[in-house]
């Protein structure tokens, strides 16, 4: 990448902050606009259209960001604010998230089975986790019950980290078998496991220790944030360095660190939440820039219709069927499971993939790809009009169990700034 390039990239950021607030209130999200401008960037006649990142640029990009936001989401797990709620979050992340990806992964394999079963777990495990900084619409109305918010926003953080490991076996297991002596699945076990050990040392280590230095007056205000942001990719890294998975490890770290670090330490998460802002602006570009007219080009049938039943019956029937006696309406039922945007993770399992096997990615970055494409513009420009709706009709209901008080989680950095812009800033 040449001086030109990164200038053309640094400005398209700049101008996003710009113009931000006014494309939001015309339903262009970040996603959008900045996978519109990886296409335009790499593919479009002009001084870059031969601009492709390579293998080591997509590798750094997509673990750095994925770390900061597993670390980042994991942060939120504080099991004394989950009480309220932790049947309903059971139910959707302990039982409707595995029945996702199990779904996911039979379908696959029924579409692709030239693929064999790793690829299809690759497929169904890599796009069940959800975004809800898709649907910012949806998280800025009040008139959303903030019970039903808070399920969403929930879901939708930690469902990334549960997926992972279903993700880093499925990439193991066809890394197996296209690369003889590779270690194979009981080496990415191994892998997994001292990642959680690692993760939890240091992670909650580092949460004990910035607790007691703040309380001693021993942290410097203005560094407390960098602090945590450098910790993060020290749990990461340590794991990586003792031949650990690093991904679990920030999962992990970020919970530790969340439990332990206390409350006062909350307000610093949202450094680590913008840095990983900024870096998935920069992965959805890339983003654009790799997949998209590849996976346009080779669209089949196959795709299509897998497309289509990932975004409705492969997420909408596991939610239905878990929230089964939860005493949430059907109106509420559809609504949660058609809000599971596919996003950033998905597009980063997929990044991480293509560097990890080559080719041998290409059929499963083809599905996630058009997927994810897909989810983009459908859940972007429906969150706005279907919150609208089943806010209305929830009012007409106003003794529903919807309406029950829980505490307030405020939402990630990213969601919460892209709500504030869709209202206009």
């Amino acid at each position: 990448m040449g001086a030109t390039d990164f200038a053309v990239i640094a400005g398209t950021v700049f101008a996003w902050g710009v113009f931000s607030a006014r494309l939001q209130r015309l339903d262009l999200t970040a996603a959008i606009l900045f996978i519109a401008a990886g296409v335009l960037l790499a593919h479009a006649p002009g001084p870059m259209e031969d601009l492709r990142p390579g293998p080591e640029t997509i590798k750094v990009m997509a673990e750095v960001t994925l770390v900061l936001v597993l670390f980042s989401d994991a942060t939120r797990v504080r099991i004394a604010d989950f009480r309220a709620d932790l049947g309903l979050y059971a139910r959707l992340l302990g039982a409707g998230l595995p029945l996702t990806i199990a779904l996911g992964t039979g379908v696959a394999y029924a579409l692709f089975p030239g693929g064999g079963v790793w690829q299809a777990l690759l497929i169904g495990a890599a796009l069940a986790p959800t975004d809800a900084a898709l649907g910012a619409a949806l998280m800025s109305n009040p008139a959303v019950p903030a019970r039903i918010r808070r399920l969403i926003n929930v879901e939708s953080g930690l469902n990334d980290g549960i997926a992972t490991p279903f993700v880093m076996l499925a990439i193991a297991g066809l890394s197996t078998a296209e690369k003889a002596g590779h270690g194979g699945l009981l080496d990415a076990l191994t892998e997994l496991a001292l990642g959680a050990l690692v993760g939890g040392g240091v992670g909650g280590l580092g949460g004990e220790l910035l607790r007691r230095a703040r309380g001693r007056g021993w942290a410097a205000e203005g560094f407390a944030g960098p602090a945590v942001l450098g910790l993060a990719l020290c749990t990461y890294a340590t794991a990586v360095a003792v031949h650990g998975n690093g991904f679990i490890a920030a999962f992990v770290g970020g919970t530790a660190f969340g439990n332990l670090s206390g409350r006062e330490n909350e307000r610093l998460v949202p450094f680590v939440e913008e840095s990983g802002g900024l870096a998935s602006l920069l992965v959805w570009m890339l983003f654009g820039a790799v997949a998209v007219v590849p996976a346009i080009e080779g669209l089949t049938w196959q795709v299509a219709i897998y497309a289509l039943l990932s975004l409705t019956a492969l997420r909408m029937v596991p939610v239905a069927l878990v929230c089964v006696g939860s005493g949430l309406g059907r109106a509420t039922v559809a609504f949660t499971g058609w809000f599971g945007p596919r996003g950033l993770a998905s597009v980063i399992f997929a990044l991480l993939a293509l560097e990890e096997l080559g080719a041998a990615a290409g059929p499963a970055l083809q599905v996630i790809t058009v997927t994810v494409l897909l989810s983009v513009f459908a859940h972007g420009v429906t969150a706005g009009p279907l919150a609208g709706v089943y806010a209305a009709h929830m009012r007409a209901q106003p003794t529903a169990q919807e309406h029950v008080p829980v505490p307030d989680l405020p939402p990630r950095a990213l969601t919460r700034q892209q709500a504030f812009l869709a209202r206009g800033g």
